[in-house]
């Protein structure tokens, strides 16, 4: 249970360790030395919260604790903070009405009371006096609102301390005039709790919190640890579990009110105009701010709110700053419906020259439909959508539709807002609710922004790929021919039954698309690119490549975050990830904010693909981890396959095969009652990756063989050309070497040879691999490493050294054969694939060089004790204080030491131990 502000029963106190700690020092300086401290910090920070942990702390060691706390309004009543702080205790008192200076003072005629400077000698003496027994803490809260006696007492007394054994703690709130003079004091100010504090504190309050709306109250709060716990409060329990959206602006509680509102009730009627103008302008633009109050007021009139702190205009931007965005709140709340209606016109017609917020201003003062300006929301929304801000787009999709008169506008808009907010925002939850709505309004609800919507939800809640094609399929058939993609919402159609078909894999489905695609004008480039060279990149031609190429080149600076991910997702088999990772980090980056969820996930795993081939498989699981628990938190299982996919992969080949099977379970259960054929391939290629670890060739041949025939490319089969050389492999150990020659002569007619340099070197080797002569094979496995560039991809590059070692082995030369298996076993040890650099010691000991075998000596003594405190459970933070290390360091050590025991994950840490103590 907390204070308020974040305070534990037990004392501890989430995110404020540091500020703990300072405390603690200071509570044991003053029964040797005496002195003052001040905390700073603005309302619901936590102060309180800290006074009270540091009085429980004093009061266990049995100091005495003294204290009094301000009270605003009431600052006129002399000497009540001192009279309230002198008989907090009954010793204290008894002495104190002993001493004439302070008898005056706690008596009932305070007019009786000497001066200040006599009474400050008295409370200095009586607190030296007391402290010669037992050392005293004085703790003041809320100084700023002592009455002025007090203050002026207390503030020569906080001086005189140092010497008297006796501590003082205030605190006080910046801005705030009163009467306790703090300068020169020791002064700490409390900042704002951070991200992980933000997150822990609600988690261990609000447990029930939907991620989504948890993030959202986190960015709300700014780290205020008092707004934290009450925003909360304010909802409903459907909004906080995401069952219902949450409102635009969270509503205040009346203890959030009181704190962040209580000086603007106290400012002049045109400053808090002023306020309210730029609180709902909302950017802090000056400009637009000065337009809308023309005739009324002038920013003359914004001194009161800056003098008291409520804003700040930054100098060298001039745009206006509240102190807190929960201050910005209390301004609006403490306005009425008609002040903010005529706030809103007023700024209509200040951005008059800017039409998108022109229309947001305008929706919000409408009080009745009015189809033009809807019209305008529309549009705006669009702006919006293509710009990536989805919730945005989303919640002035809604206004828009409040404001349609017609029905079939209302139910339109509706749907749109669904299919927005199932591609932007990871909303796909309150699909059903929108459509249905939609639904009960008017005719449109069977437009392509429904069947988009729908679609959407059935994909990700059901996995229905049939239904969401015959849904897609119907909606787009019900338009006038030829199909206009200037539309945006029949464009996105065309691109979910785009998807739609990828999953299925099945070419009854895509005749369908084609069809649809072959009445089509105004294609957007995005959709060309991914049936070209996403669809069926074994029949893409060199021209779709040409396009891709340049349609990447201009990607560097585009805020859409969907255009994005498409041009990113028409490059992930010919290996055109890595040019655009900058981009894709930063749309991954931006779903860490609740923003754009949906691009985020796939921006996740398409990174995480190219992770997977570069051999940055430490950063591919901190990423692909992310994608996932997103795809969990938002339900959208659809996409988590292709993170579990990478993650498989490198699970696999780092010799973690039960991880790797339980994806490749999941991945099969799913695509198997839904035919869903590219997430089948995706278990087929982790599994012939466990059976070629294995060295079980047999099992892997038949894994390869589900995702296309050895020796052809099928159709609409994309994933098999990132499994060339594990299929070629395959069929060439089980005696299939013709079958081999033919999948790489089939590869090589698809043109893809000159890809990619990965798939260049890829058919190199293959051709090498498929080969019976061995001069003929080291010369192709010695021109698949020549591959300009093919360094970059680690893991193929190591397995053709790891081939040409084999082969010059087997031939004879074992000089030449040894110089290539040190390099493979170099390279696959430093990616941690422990199976396949196990592969490269046995052929290293036949060429007769002596290669340890994995051992205790592998390990330093801090990485063994490392290891055995991380196979008891304990977590880097937990190891580090008991090593005297850093939580870095400990995970550092864990990441060196996996490879060397031939592990990829803790849960393997006790079995790997065992083997060393008992071989």
């Amino acid at each position: 249970m907390t204070d308020g502000s974040g305070a534990e029963q037990d004392g501890s106190l989430i995110g404020r360790e540091d500020e703990l700690e300072r405390l603690g020092v200071f509570l044991a300086g003053p029964p040797r030395h005496g002195g003052s401290l001040v905390l700073a910090g603005e309302p619901g920070i936590g102060k309180t919260a800290l006074l009270t942990a540091l009085t429980g702390r004093a009061e266990a060691t049995g100091t005495p604790v003294l204290r009094a706390t301000g009270v605003q309004y009431r600052t006129q009543v002399g000497y009540g903070a001192l009279q309230q702080l002198l008989t907090s205790l009954p010793g204290t008192r008894s002495r104190a009405e002993r001493m004439p200076a302070l008898a005056g003072v706690l008596g009932s005629e305070p007019d009786a009371a000497p001066g200040h400077d006599v009474v400050t000698e008295a409370v200095v003496a009586l607190m030296a006096d007391s402290s010669r027994e037992v050392p005293a803490l004085l703790v003041l809260d809320d100084a700023q609102w002592l009455d002025r006696p007090s203050a002026v007492v207390l503030g020569q007394v906080a001086r005189r301390l140092p010497g008297t054994g006796t501590g003082l703690v205030c605190t006080v709130r910046p801005g705030e005039q009163g009467f306790f003079d703090h300068n020169g004091l020791p002064l700490h100010e409390l900042g704002p709790l951070g991200q992980a504090a933000s997150d822990a504190l609600l988690r261990r309050r609000f447990p029930a919190l939907a991620p989504r709306v948890r993030r959202r109250l986190i960015a709300e709060a700014e780290g205020n640890p008092l707004a934290l716990l009450e925003l909360p409060a304010a909802l409903t329990e459907s909004q906080r579990t995401a069952s219902r959206a949450l409102p635009g602006r969270i509503p205040l509680t009346r203890r959030l009110q009181s704190t962040f509102g209580s000086r603007i009730e106290d400012l002049p009627p045109a400053t808090r105009h002023l306020l309210l103008v730029a609180a709902l302008e909302g950017s802090g633009n000056m400009l637009v701010v000065r337009r809308a109050v023309a005739g009324r007021c002038d920013l003359g009139h914004l001194a009161p709110a800056e003098r008291t702190g409520l804003v700040r205009v930054d100098d060298a931007t001039g745009r206006l700053a509240f102190r807190h965005s929960l201050v910005r709140s209390a301004v609006v709340e403490l306005s009425t419906s008609d002040q903010r209606r005529n706030v809103h016109r007023a700024l209509a017609e200040a951005w008059t020259e800017v039409p998108e917020q022109r229309a947001r201003h305008l929706a919000q003062a409408a009080e009745e439909p009015d189809e033009q300006i809807a019209a305008l929301l529309e549009e705006a929304a669009d702006i919006g959508a293509r710009r990536g801000d989805g919730p945005d787009a989303v919640s002035a999709l809604v206004r828009a539709a409040e404001l349609s008169p017609a029905p079939n506008a209302y139910a339109r808009r509706l749907a749109k807002a669904a299919y927005v907010g199932a591609n932007l925002t990871g909303d796909v939850r309150h699909v059903p609710r929108l459509l249905d709505e939609a639904r009960r309004a008017g005719p449109d609800a069977d437009s392509p922004a429904a069947a988009v919507a729908a679609a959407m939800y059935l994909l990700n809640s059901y996995g229905d790929i049939d239904t969401a094609h015959r849904l897609l399929s119907g909606a787009i058939a019900l338009q006038p021919e030829p199909y206009d993609l200037t539309d945006a919402t029949l464009s996105e159609a065309m691109s979910t039954l785009f998807m739609v078909c990828v999953h299925a894999g099945r070419p009854e489905l895509w005749s369908d698309f084609d069809a649809a695609l072959s009445k089509c004008t105004s294609v957007p480039d995005t959709l060309e690119l991914l049936r070209a060279t996403f669809a069926d990149p074994a029949r893409a031609r060199p021209a779709d490549w040409e396009r891709l190429d340049c349609a990447i080149r201009a990607l560097p600076g585009t805020p859409d975050p969907v255009r994005i991910v498409r041009i990113a997702t028409a490059g992930a088999y010919a290996d055109r990830l890595g040019a655009m990772e900058e981009p894709l980090r930063l749309t991954a980056r931006g779903g860490l904010g609740g923003q754009n969820i949906f691009p985020a996930i796939q921006a996740s795993f398409l990174w995480s693909s190219h992770a997977w081939f570069s051999g940055r498989w430490p950063e591919l699981r901190q990423v692909a981890g992310q994608g996932l628990r997103w795809c969990e938190e938002l339900d959208y299982p659809l996409r988590s396959w292709t993170g579990k996919f990478v993650l498989a992969c490198v699970h696999t080949v780092c010799g973690d095969y039960a991880a790797a099977g339980a994806l490749a379970d999941q991945m099969d259960q799913w695509a198997g009652s839904r035919r869903g054929h590219a997430v089948g391939c995706y278990a087929a290629h982790a599994r012939a990756l466990i059976a070629l670890s294995r060295g079980d060739f047999e099992g892997a041949h038949r894994q390869t063989a589900r995702i296309t025939p050895t020796g052809t490319f099928s159709p609409f089969a994309g994933h098999a050309v990132w499994a060339i050389m594990d299929q070629v492999e395959a069929a060439v150990r089980t005696g299939r070497r013709a079958q081999a020659a033919e999948h790489v002569r089939a590869a090589r007619e698809a043109g893809l040879a000159a890809v990619s340099p990965r798939l260049a070197m890829v058919l190199l080797a293959s051709a090498a691999l498929a080969s019976e002569r061995d001069a003929e094979a080291v010369r192709g496995l010695d021109a698949a490493l020549a591959v300009e560039g093919a360094e970059g991809w680690p893991f193929d590059h190591a397995r053709v050294h790891l081939y040409l070692g084999e082969r010059l082995r087997r031939a004879k030369a074992p000089a030449r054969a040894r110089t290539h298996l040190s390099a493979a076993a170099e390279a696959l040890g430093r990616l941690g694939a422990h199976p396949w650099t196990e592969r490269a010691h046995q052929e290293l000991r036949a060429c007769g060089t002596p290669v340890p075998r994995p051992g205790a000596s592998a390990l330093t003594p801090q990485q063994r004790e490392t290891a055995r405190l991380a196979a008891t459970g304990l977590t880097n933070k937990q190891i580090a204080e008991k090593l005297g290390l850093s939580p870095r360091t400990v995970s550092t050590h864990l990441h060196q030491l996996f490879p060397k025991l031939g592990i990829a994950s803790r849960a393997a840490l006790r079995d790997a131990l065992e083997r060393l103590d008992h071989p």
